[in-house]
């Protein structure tokens, strides 16, 4: 199933001066390029995604080193 951009982070990705945005899009996966390119999303909506995604992998990044230096104090 396709993602679709939550109205939270659609709110964020309004608030992104243009500089913001051209760095995101840079950073920005095949596939939600493809999706743009295609006009099955907006580009406003491709950012939202973007966004969640970083988050989500921002959140998953801390967890997993919370639990790397939490096993290296016990030590």
């Amino acid at each position: 199933m396709k993602r679709q951009p939550t109205e939270e982070y659609l709110a964020k990705a309004k608030k992104l001066t243009k500089k913001e945005s051209e760095y995101l899009f840079s950073r920005m996966g095949g596939k939600l390029g493809r999706r743009i390119d295609d006009n099955k999303l907006v580009p406003l909506e491709a950012l939202a995604i973007q966004l969640e995604i970083e988050d989500e992998d921002r959140n998953e990044w801390r967890k997993k080193f919370a639990e790397i230096k939490a096993r290296d104090n016990k030590k």
